[in-house]
């Protein structure tokens, strides 16, 4: 069931495909935060963490730029492999910006975290979830999924959350039907025009990318191989030329030849679908291309952004 949420909360959900213990000692270990903790591109050095009410957790928070942020979280209440309540954000010289409410559920090997960030007013949660976005925060959890696939199951993937104030319905129309999925998928300066569209399993699309000036062509296929309305699509995705034969990306030529993407589509409170994005090579892969795979992270995250950017002005 979709959860309430106050007007000066900000609530947040994830499920991870590991078991409880994994999730809590990710979270709990600091050689291990250090690998995830943190929007992408930054990292963090650990001073001191005494994980139990009363405790501190101090660190450093380096960003991309060079600018480095002190941080001290207060632990209120820790519930090993259950429950963490801590103050984030502040410092010896700074109040803390809200209070943390983090729950652990395992069901069936998967853990499902909650999350909800109190703020004293609904203003302060507004401009703080605001905040969040532009610094490209939830990208922290994004993270933590990508360390966990890495692991437990010595997976690498692309992961990426988007929240939506829609219905999971009409999420899945977005992403089902091409009238609708060609307007927001393109990369920004781009646009996409289906040649084929057979979007059921078992069935494909061909599709025409270009840019404004159409100085940049590309082609592809994609391979629909699960869909569950309005929950999950599973599809494969390779680049082509005009004629439908397998090519390389124009711009990469050691990124994989081709990749799987699971898109996921769950309500996250009574107004709001979470749509969850995995990315993946497919197939045979060398050791080259998954470097090359994992190397652009960054620009992944900065062109589904962008994507998401579009869908959530059309769904407005």
């Amino acid at each position: 069931m979709a959860a309430k949420r106050k007007t000066n909360e900000i609530y947040i959900v994830r499920v991870y495909d590991a078991p409880v213990k994994a999730v809590w000692d990710a979270w709990a270990d600091p050689a291990q935060a250090a690998k995830w903790w943190g929007p992408r591109g930054f990292t963090i050095t650990t001073h001191s963490k005494d994980l139990r009410p009363g405790g501190h957790w101090s660190y450093t928070m380096h960003g991309p730029d060079g600018v480095n942020y002190e941080n001290k979280t207060l632990y209120h209440e820790v519930e090993t492999y259950s429950k963490m309540v801590y103050d984030h954000g502040g410092n010896d010289d700074r109040p803390p910006l809200f209070r943390v409410t983090v729950t652990f559920k395992e069901n069936k090997g998967r853990t499902t975290m909650e999350m909800t960030m109190a703020l004293d007013t609904a203003e302060a949660a507004e401009q703080t979830k605001k905040f969040i976005k532009q610094a490209s925060g939830n990208s922290t959890w994004d993270r933590l999924a990508e360390f966990l696939d890495k692991e437990t199951a010595g997976k690498e993937r692309f992961v990426i959350n988007r929240t939506f104030r829609t219905s999971p319905e009409t999420m899945f129309k977005m992403w089902s039907e091409p009238e609708h999925f060609t307007k927001w998928l393109p990369p920004t300066g781009f646009t996409m025009k289906f040649l084929r569209a057979d979007i059921r399993p078992g069935g494909s699309t061909f599709y025409k990318m270009q840019n404004d000036d159409g100085s940049v062509v590309m082609f592809g296929r994609t391979h629909y191989l699960e869909i569950t309305k309005p929950s999950r699509l599973v599809y494969t995705q390779e680049f082509t030329d005009e004629k439908e034969k397998i090519s390389r990306h124009p711009f990469a030529p050691l990124w994989p030849a081709s990749m799987m993407t699971t898109v996921t589509i769950s309500a996250e409170t009574e107004s709001e679908t979470r749509v969850t994005v995995e990315w993946e090579p497919h197939g045979d892969t060398t050791a080259a291309e998954v470097a090359e795979f994992v190397k652009a992270r960054a620009g992944m995250t900065q062109g589904w952004t962008g994507s998401f950017d579009k869908l959530e002005e059309l769904l407005k």
